[in-house]
C-alpha cells in the first residue's frame, strides 16, 4: 500500500523515498528469530511435557504464535522483502497458522487503512459499541477463536458478506476459504490415523489459551480515540519495552504507520521520529498497562455510546511537545 494517509509536510518525499526501500536482510533476521522462537518454546513443551513445567513454554509458544499475526500484517504490506513472492508466500504460511487467511485479511486492513474510524466503511474496527462487559469478553479474544473457523466455513459455501469484499476479490476469498477447510480436514485425518494431540499441543491450544496477548496490541491502536477523519487524530501508539516490539514487529509505532504505511516495519522507529519528534509533535501515546486502566474505568463510569465519538476518551490525543515552525499539526483533508 503506497498511499500516504498522514498530513502533508510532515515527512519530504525524499525521505519517504528513503524510509520507504525495503532490506531482505533486516526481513530475514526478523522472520527468523521469531520463527526460531517459536521452534524453542515448542522443544520446551516437548521436554517439559508430564510435569507442571510445562505451562511456561506453553504460555511463551502462544504468545508467539499469536504475534505472527503482526508478520502476517507486514506481509500484507509487501514491506518485508523486495521479493513480491517471499511477502506472499510468508503471508499465506503466518495467516494459516494465526487463522487469518491472508486474502480475507489483507482486503479487510486495507479497507481499514482507507476509511480508519469511518465506522461502517473500516474493515477491522466496525463492530457494537462496548459496555464493560462486552469489552472484557472482547479482550480474552476467545469469541475470535471461535469465530475464524465459521466464518471461514461460510466463505467457503456461502461466501463472504462484508461489503467491502466484491467482484474478483470475492472469488479469491472464496477460493482461499475452501483451500484452507482442505488443509484442516486433511490435518484433522492425519492426527486420527497416527493418533497424534501435536496440533492440539503445539499450534490451536496454546494459539487459543493466549489470544488475549494479541488483543492487548488490537485494542490500544483505536479504542477510545475520535471517529476523525485525521490519521494522527484517531490512531494511538504505544510506550513499551525493546522485547515487545520485537515481537509485534514494531506495531507500536501505529501512528506512522498508519499515516505513511508503506515504510516497513525496521524503519518505523525512524519514520517516528522524523514526522513527531523532528516536529516538536507527540501522538497519542499510552502504556499497555496504561491504557487497559483507562479504558476499564471509563467503561465502567458508563458504555462506549455515551462517550463522544468526535473527542478522545481514552487517554489524551495528538499534543505539541516543542515548538516546530513548519508543522502542521492538523489537514483534516489529508486522509
Amino acid at each position: 500500500m503506497d498511499q500516504v494517509f498522514g498530513p502533508r509536510g510532515m515527512v519530504s518525499s525524499e525521505r519517504l523515498k528513503e524510509l520507504s526501500e525495503k532490506s531482505d536482510l533486516r526481513g530475514w533476521m526478523q522472520v527468523v528469530s521469531h520463527l526460531g522462537a517459536i521452534a524453542l518454546t515448542g522443544w520446551g513443551i516437548h521436554a517439559t511435557l508430564g510435569t507442571a513445567w510445562v505451562a511456561l513454554p506453553f504460555f511463551a509458544h502462544g504468545v508467539l504464535l499469536n504475534y505472527l499475526y503482526a508478520g502476517q500484517h507486514e506481509f500484507s504490506h509487501s514491506t518485508v522483502f523486495k521479493s513480491p513472492g517471499l511477502n506472499e508466500f510468508f503471508g499465506r504460511l503466518f495467516g494459516f497458522i494465526t487463522l487469518h487467511p491472508r486474502d480475507r485479511d489483507q482486503i479487510q486492513h486495507f479497507a481499514h487503512h482507507r476509511y480508519t474510524q469511518k465506522w461502517r466503511e473500516d474493515g477491522e474496527l466496525y463492530r457494537p459499541t462496548y459496555t464493560l462487559r462486552s469489552y472484557l469478553i472482547g479482550l480474552t479474544g476467545f469469541w475470535l477463536v471461535r469465530r475464524f473457523p465459521g466464518m471461514i466455513i461460510g466463505a467457503a459455501f456461502g461466501g463472504p458478506t462484508e461489503p467491502y469484499v466484491r467482484g474478483k476479490n470475492r472469488d479469491k476469498v472464496i477460493l482461499e476459504a475452501r483451500v484452507t477447510l482442505a488443509l484442516w480436514v486433511a490435518i484433522i485425518a492425519a492426527s486420527v490415523a497416527f493418533r497424534s494431540w501435536a496440533v492440539l499441543l503445539y499450534w490451536i491450544g496454546p494459539l487459543a489459551v493466549t489470544k488475549w496477548a494479541h488483543q492487548i496490541q488490537n485494542l490500544i491502536e483505536h479504542v477510545g480515540m475520535p471517529h476523525d477523519a485525521n490519521i494522527f487524530e484517531n490512531t494511538r501508539s504505544t510506550r513499551t519495552n525493546a522485547f515487545m516490539r520485537w515481537m509485534c514487529w514494531n506495531m507500536q509505532y501505529h501512528t506512522a504507520h498508519h499515516a505513511y504505511p508503506s515504510v516497513p516495519f525496521y524503519r518505523l522507529k525512524d519514520l517516528h521520529h522524523d514526522a513527531f519528534t523532528a516536529n516538536g509533535l507527540k501522538p497519542a501515546t499510552m502504556t499497555y498497562l496504561g491504557f487497559q486502566i483507562a479504558v476499564i474505568k471509563a467503561l465502567r463510569d458508563k458504555p462506549e455510546a455515551e462517550h463522544p465519538d468526535d473527542k478522545v476518551w481514552v487517554g489524551e490525543g495528538l499534543t505539541r511537545t516543542a515548538p516546530a515552525a513548519n508543522a502542521p499539526i492538523a489537514d483534516k483533508t489529508a486522509a
